[in-house]
């Protein structure tokens, strides 16, 4: 018989990068085992090379692969689960970017599978903490053609035409599969995107590793990928509202919510089929199921199965999180 599922939290994944910083252990407090640049951590993942693990209950130690595997739509939701079978859709990550990161841009559905056998990758990032000054990248500042794009790259003038965006804690950019971008120095930013690792880079400010080579260029892949069109607008705009949950992001590949509360709260899931991911961006809380009770603070995410109707959400300090589920 199988264990009755309840909130699940994972172990974290870490990965070293070049443009790697320090935020993620002197900000969201979490242990990087002396990595000298943490540039990321894999919260939530199904990506075959880096499943995620459970952390803690009767679970403790499964692989999500292995729990998808066994409890399906209980796990994720029947229509989820008729969709994706046996690979969780989303991925889950922090990024602190002490430096640029390359210039890139992922592919979608249809040439990722193409290419890849793999999904597209369509993300959003939440920014948590910016330093002053800080920007990053979002697409073209004017309309683009593919020989337009090449020339620039071509004579070095690339930053040229990307369209450069000051950021402030709080700011959401939703980056739909095709739009070139980069996270700027001195972002630490929460990012929710398709279960994907395609990554085409473009442009890579001329760095080298400790052994002086440069990082691969995928320049030839990334041209039938990137999406031209110029647009009005990069950032998302919404209001921030006290004790509210407040719609960031509506997609075909997940939902994004954000919940800024001063004080408890219930959630009602019941009408939901999907699972439900909390990111928890600031403060902390306690969520009660079942006359259990399961912490969870800035830093920290936790997967509720789509069994879970309902959560009460408590603190005494208050919380943000963003709230993901696929509609």
């Amino acid at each position: 018989m199988s264990a009755a599922l309840y909130p699940l939290k994972f172990k974290t994944i870490y990965k070293d990068k070049i443009w790697g910083g320090h935020k993620i252990e002197t900000y969201l407090h979490k242990d990087i085992g002396g990595l000298p640049n943490c540039g990321e951590t894999w919260e939530i993942s199904g990506v075959k090379s880096d499943v995620s693990v459970v952390d803690g209950g009767e679970l403790d130690g499964q692989s999500l692969a292995v729990l998808l595997e066994q409890y399906k739509e209980e796990l994720v939701g029947k229509k989820v689960y008729d969709h994706f079978g046996n690979i969780f859709p989303l991925l889950v990550k922090f990024i602190d970017a002490n430096d640029d990161l390359s210039v890139q841009v992922h592919p979608n559905d249809e040439l990722a599978k193409k290419r890849h056998n793999s999904f597209g990758k369509t993300e959003m990032w939440y920014v948590i903490e910016a330093d002053p000054g800080s920007s990053l990248i979002a697409g073209f500042n004017r309309e683009m053609t593919e020989k337009e794009y090449v020339d620039a790259l071509n004579s070095g003038h690339i930053m040229d035409i990307l369209n450069r965006e000051d950021v402030a804690a709080g700011d959401v950019f939703f980056l739909p599969a095709g739009r070139v971008h980069t996270i700027g120095k001195g972002l630490l930013i929460a990012e929710i995107q398709q279960t994907s690792d395609i990554t085409y880079r473009i442009y890579d400010f001329d760095r080298v590793d400790d052994k002086g080579n440069k990082r691969e260029l995928h320049t030839r892949e990334a041209l039938a990928a990137i999406d031209y069109k110029h647009y009005p607008e990069y950032k998302t705009q919404y209001e921030p509202e006290k004790n509210e949950t407040v719609k960031l992001v509506k997609c075909p590949y997940f939902t994004t919510n954000v919940m800024d509360f001063t004080h408890n709260t219930t959630k009602d899931y019941s009408g939901l089929d999907s699972f439900v991911i909390q990111v928890c961006v600031a403060g902390e809380y306690t969520i009660e199921h079942n006359g259990n009770a399961y912490k969870v603070k800035m830093g920290e995410c936790i997967l509720l199965p789509k069994t879970i109707d309902k959560v009460e959400l408590k603190t005494t300090s208050g919380f943000k999180i963003l709230e993901s589920f696929i509609e």
